[in-house]
């Protein structure tokens, strides 16, 4: 499946290569790239579910505000908890944005407002008293800013000009993620291999209650508050070359490595790129779980195809060498740098807690009864918890100490931060 966001039908007018070379060493040109976008995958379990939409307008009936949204949810101990993220994280992120504001305060307000949205997801669903739980990699798209939340193990990449490729998720993985690991013990939970008779022990570390791989999901109400729904969040910024992005399931990446997966479809359409890093993964190691993939391709608006910076054409990279300088030696993984910016995509934000316990709006921003994380109005003085760790307000006149927050989200406030639980065992 292939679609595309703007005009399509018109065959753009030829510019003099000084023109266009001008262009992108200023970083200028005001038009919105075309977003082109495919999608494979193969079931095995049946729980991998994924969202598209790429004519989304943030302001109805107002094609300047067109933004793209693209997701993948890779479910766990049934479908419940990813169809249900499928069908209401957009809308819970698009409630928790200021209304009435312009294109840059949208874009700054985001990533709280993609916290706000996972927050909401997970604590519905949770309300549904079902089992089941799911990663969520989401992503937006306006313009040349890209936007990813995620949690779990399912993994957004960028692959740039000059064949440059930048991860732009976190792996929530408890056996490899020493922070999450460390995080998790200081709250609470237990993190060990699944116990055999005798003491053997097996598999991956899990957490426990629950036996749950991942340190960060939405739903599984069968683990404690310490697996939580905050997004790692990145926002970046493309140059006017563009770039691709391969949005994709772990069953994907337990077979491709970053590179190969983006090696495996450079020059192709994004639609026969999905299914090309879905057969090269199977390929690789057969089909053990359910493959996802969902490629998004941001090209310029003078260019009808696939970036000019994925085609596999030497003279084209050499070109572009000379002009943009060398790839990056450490162009996969985590920035540390708020503002660095690596080979031609600048970082403008990156928070592994995604700014769960500071920059809350003031007071005169918020109403008193409005949880500053998932944004969800409680009844008048019930419920709520200030954000220095005080107890309940009792009345009207007691003066504004920090941000309400609700009984749910201060739980996950206090497992970001490591604080211990004072839970029995096993729910949330």
């Amino acid at each position: 499946m292939e679609s595309a966001a703007g005009e399509e039908g018109k065959a753009a007018p030829s510019l003099p290569l000084a023109t266009l070379i001008g262009r992108e060493l200023r970083g200028g040109g005001s038009e919105r790239p075309l977003v082109r976008y495919g999608h494979f995958g193969f079931a095995k379990r049946g729980e991998d579910y994924f969202l598209v939409k790429p004519d989304c307008l943030r302001v109805p009936g107002d094609p300047s505000s067109a933004f793209s949204v693209f997701a993948v949810f890779d479910g766990h101990n049934g479908v419940s908890a990813a169809v249900f993220s499928k069908e209401h994280l957009l809308e819970h992120v698009m409630s928790a944005v200021p209304q009435g504001i312009g294109r840059d305060d949208w874009l700054q307000a985001l990533p709280r407002a993609l916290v706000a949205g996972f927050v909401k997801t997970d604590i519905d669903f949770q309300r549904k008293g079902e089992a089941s739980g799911t990663t969520a990699t989401l992503v937006v798209v306006d313009g040349f800013t890209v936007t990813v939340a995620s949690v779990g193990d399912s993994r957004c990449i960028l692959d740039t000009q000059g064949g440059v490729i930048s991860l732009l998720t976190v792996d929530h993985r408890l056996e490899e993620n020493v922070e999450e690991r460390e995080r998790v013990t200081a709250s609470g939970g237990e993190v060990s291999r699944l116990n055999l008779c005798g003491g053997q022990e097996v598999g991956p570390l899990r957490c426990w209650p629950g036996g749950l791989c991942l340190s960060r999901s939405i739903g599984d109400t069968d683990v404690g508050e310490f697996i939580v729904p905050i997004p790692h969040v990145k926002q970046v910024k493309l140059s006017n070359a563009g770039g691709r992005l391969i949005i994709a399931s772990d069953g994907i990446w337990d077979a491709l490595s970053s590179e190969a997966a983006a090696q495996a479809c450079r020059g192709l359409p994004a639609e026969l790129a999905a299914k090309l890093v879905v057969k090269q993964a199977l390929k690789t190691s057969g089909l053990k779980d359910d493959t996802t993939c969902v490629v998004v391709d941001i090209i310029p608006s003078d260019h009808s195809s696939t970036p000019p910076s994925l085609s596999p054409k030497k003279n084209q990279n050499k070109l572009r060498s000379l002009l943009f300088g060398r790839r990056s030696h450490s162009s996969v993984g985590k920035l540390g740098n708020k503002s660095a910016s690596f080979d031609s995509v600048e970082e403008l934000f990156e928070e592994g807690s995604a700014m769960l316990g500071r920059n809350f709006p003031s007071k005169a921003n918020s109403s008193p009864s409005r949880c500053a994380i998932c944004q969800v109005d409680q009844a008048p003085f019930e419920d709520l918890v200030t954000d220095n760790g005080g107890g309940c307000c009792s009345a009207p006149s007691t003066p504004w100490v920090g941000p309400y927050l609700c009984s749910d989200c201060r739980k996950k406030k206090d497992a970001m931060e490591g604080k211990r639980s004072s839970r029995s065992t096993a729910c949330r």
